[in-house]
């Protein structure tokens, strides 16, 4: 991840929880009162977040120091020590409700992500995410499906090119669309698009799309339409496609499959910190 952005992004969590002051633990407790907290996972799954929780202590104060007992990627059950917190005690209760709602958010997407890889059994294709993401934490749970073995689709409308179905209607057809971006982006920004028939599938890879996605389309359909593309342009799935149809689609002769509950609706783990 962007360290600088991640700064950014964790002053702006904290910023908005602790507004001019943390009231409560500011008022009950003193600068010196010293304590210890222990980070513990309630739910087993993948870990993801491990060093956001340095970095949140951090940005609170430097005198709180953080022991990691897991890392990212890590598996993780119920009752597992995933980290140990020392320092001042207003600084550890200050920090506890974003620190926690990042790894607790994050560690969901990762189990989910690494389920999802387990469902579908074939690494020859790359399980992704999409742009279905909470807003404003995209980078975090971006990375959190990384985590979970799986990988990133475009972060953004910036980094890459898809070809939608509202693009193509107000565009007029896929060669259309196609042509203006050609002309525009130049060579070096690969085109993907997206589709939903065989008519379409066809003039994509007339108009010489770099990726062609199959929108919605049933594991049977997928096979047929793979036909007609030739083997130089990637293909991707999406639509219509949940954990637990998933392994019906491990056959598909396709490059990518995206799926858009990874980040969406997914179920936090539970973690709490226990003094």
């Amino acid at each position: 991840m962007d360290f600088l952005l991640v700064e950014k992004k964790l002053a702006a969590f904290l910023s908005e929880d602790i507004g001019h002051a943390d009231l409560t633990s500011s008022t009950i407790f003193p600068i010196d009162y010293i304590g210890t907290a222990k980070v513990v996972s309630k739910d087993s799954g993948v870990f993801s977040g491990a060093n956001l929780i340095t970095h949140v202590y951090q940005l609170i104060s430097k005198d709180v120091k953080v022991t990691l007992h897991k890392h990212d990627k890590d598996l993780i059950n119920s009752g597992d020590v995933l980290a140990t917190i020392s320092g001042p005690v207003r600084f550890i209760l200050t920090g506890e409700r974003v620190m926690l709602n990042l790894i607790q958010r994050m560690s969901g997407i990762a189990t989910q992500t690494n389920e999802a890889v387990k469902a579908l059994n074939n690494p020859s294709i790359r399980i992704c995410d999409t742009r279905k993401t909470t807003p404003g934490f995209r980078l975090f749970e971006k990375y959190a499906v990384t985590c979970g073995g799986g990988f990133n689709h475009r972060y953004g409308l910036y980094d890459g090119v898809m070809i939608k179905d509202n693009h193509i209607a107000f565009a007029g057809s896929i060669t259309q669309a196609v042509e203006k971006i050609k002309i525009t982006a130049g060579h070096m920004v690969p085109i993907e698009v997206e589709t939903e028939s065989e008519e379409q599938v066809k003039e994509a890879v007339s108009a010489n799309a770099n990726i062609i996605m199959f929108d919605n389309q049933s594991p049977k359909v997928i096979h047929e339409l793979s036909k007609l593309v030739p083997a130089h342009i990637t293909t991707e799935a999406s639509g219509g496609i949940t954990l637990e149809n998933l392994h019906q689609y491990s056959t598909c002769p396709v490059d990518y499959i995206s799926l858009g509950f990874l980040t969406h609706s997914v179920h936090s783990l539970d973690i709490s910190l226990i003094i």
